[in-house]
């Protein structure tokens, strides 16, 4: 139903300027028919890798992570990991590289070396001491501030009340 609503769409469409009695106005209708009947007619056989057979199914929607195949019997997703080779070269598909090695366990590595191990204390240290030169340099920069000492309340009283 869904085709025959599509089809009577494409068919009011108007091609070009109708006052015109142009014969390719006449064929538009035809040729934009033509072009939808045969992308339906493009269905073909898909093998996964698995031994599934999908028959007869045509690609509505390429995704990112597979393709949506219409059959007769309604409408599947199929992952690329799941198609053969070819399959995923034709619709541009890279297999994603594998994630890296975690930070931490270059870090077990490193520190199974002795000799690497030191090289980080040292460079860790040096950065601690670096960082306390800088913050005592700026300490001693700074103007000591003084401020003049308060009576406290009680003798302030004490004064007013005498």
């Amino acid at each position: 139903m869904a085709d025959t609503r599509a089809v009577r769409i494409i068919l009011s469409l108007p091609c070009g300027d109708e006052k015109r009695q142009n014969p390719a106005v006449k064929y538009c209708g035809t040729l934009i028919l033509a072009v939808l009947f045969a992308s339906l007619a493009l269905s073909e056989d898909f093998k996964t890798t698995r031994g599934k057979v999908y028959k007869d199914a045509t690609v509505s929607r390429v995704e990112a992570d597979g393709i949506e195949l219409k059959t007769k019997t309604g409408i599947s997703k199929v992952y690329f990991t799941e198609l053969p080779q070819d399959v995923q070269e034709r619709f541009h598909w890279a297999k994603p590289e594998p994630p890296r090695e975690p930070f931490y366990s270059r870090w077990a590595t490193a520190a199974e070396d002795p000799a690497a191990l030191a090289k980080i204390i040292a460079f860790g240290a040096s950065i601690i001491a670096g960082v306390a030169l800088v913050m005592g340099h700026i300490r001693s920069r700074r103007k000591p501030t003084t401020q003049p000492r308060r009576a406290s309340r009680r003798r302030a009283g004490h004064r007013a009340g005498s």
